[in-house]
């Protein structure tokens, strides 16, 4: 009996045959194509540009993000990134809106809407509803005659010469060119605002950039009786059994009145060890320790302990005052279970 040999899918048939080079060259060509209209969009940044920013800058509400298909992906895109850099906005689905979501939208917001052809059915289906509520319309689209385009307050110019896509039918160049509208629109904003990095932090304080920004060393060092210090009288076995006992690989020396004299680290240990002139029973930790050790205030970032730590090859630092009196003390495992480092 013959086996029968089913034909090769047109998938498989295409990864057969594939030419590494022409997938190169393709891929440079949609780079180049998509770098080249970013290019030609830079003139076209001017007074309605700057219209829209104002527009936006006095807005009370928020600004209201809408597109259909890839345009509403980009929208979503510039929503959020908007809302990330001081600017409160969000995403409403334009089909959405007009089964209900469009109670979303308030008087005091911004509308932006994304459209290439500027002619998308369900944004001109809610344009009367927001016209009626004489709330502010700012349009992306790539045709400046478009219907969309001649109802806007502000239309912004996101016109192309062709897409990336072969075919010139998948959005492509235009809704790149769109992103970068909307993002030459939130960094134009967050620097009109004087918006900081803190300010970003604040909207991030789950992100790496949050924890290096927000959290301060009174947030991750150890207080009160978790801080290992012993007296300068104190031998070396009890300087040993403190270190032991806090488990941050050093001790501080203080005073009576808590103030720091010096820190003995298992540095010293080793260097005593080694020191065939020390006697360990009869010497005390005044002898042995590092007098002038470096030393951070509870209210500074844990990024700068992490800094501080990296810059001198230490593992673990003292938290003290402005009297020098020792309040606190942490090590590396700290700032990395912060991740902070």
């Amino acid at each position: 009996m013959n086996a029968r040999i089913a034909p090769a899918s047109p998938a498989t048939a295409a990864a057969t045959s594939l030419d590494p080079d022409a997938i190169v060259r393709n891929a440079r060509t949609v780079i180049a194509s998509e770098a080249e209209a970013i290019h030609a969009l830079e003139p076209r940044i001017g007074p309605a540009f700057v219209e829209a920013c104002r527009l936006i800058l006095a807005c009370k509400g928020r600004v209201v993000v809408s597109g259909m298909g890839k345009s509403g992906h980009v929208a979503r895109k510039i929503a959020a990134t908007l809302a990330s850099t001081g600017t409160p906005a969000f995403f409403v689905h334009p089909g959405e809106a007009s089964h209900g979501d469009l109670g979303m939208i308030l008087p005091q917001d911004v509308v932006l809407a994304l459209s290439y052809s500027g002619e998308t059915d369900e944004l001109l289906f809610i344009l009367p509803m927001i016209k009626r509520q004489g709330i502010p319309l700012i349009a992306i689209t790539g045709k400046p005659y478009s219907s969309l385009a001649t109802e806007a307050d502000v239309h912004l110019d996101g016109s192309i010469s062709s897409e990336a896509c072969p075919l010139g039918l998948a959005p492509t160049t235009s809704t790149t060119v769109a992103l970068v509208l909307g993002d030459a629109l939130a960094i134009a904003l967050l620097e009109a605002r004087g918006f900081t990095s803190d300010d970003f932090a604040r909207s991030h304080p789950a992100g790496s950039l949050g924890r290096r920004l927000l959290l301060h060393i009174s947030d991750v060092m150890h207080s009160g009786d978790d801080v290992p210090r012993v007296a300068p009288e104190a031998n070396l076995t009890t300087a040993l059994v403190e270190m032991t006992r806090k488990h941050l690989g050093m001790t501080a020396v203080v005073d009576a009145e808590q103030r720091l004299l010096g820190v003995f680290t298992d540095g010293d240990l080793r260097r005593a060890l080694d020191d065939e002139g020390v006697d360990l029973r009869g010497a005390t930790v005044a002898e042995l320790m590092t007098r002038g050790p470096k030393t951070i205030g509870a209210d500074k970032l844990a990024a700068e302990a992490a800094q501080l730590m990296e810059k001198h090859q230490i593992h673990a630092l003292l938290v003290v005052d402005d009297e020098q009196h020792v309040v606190g003390a942490l090590n590396i495992h700290d700032l990395l279970r912060a991740r902070v480092v």
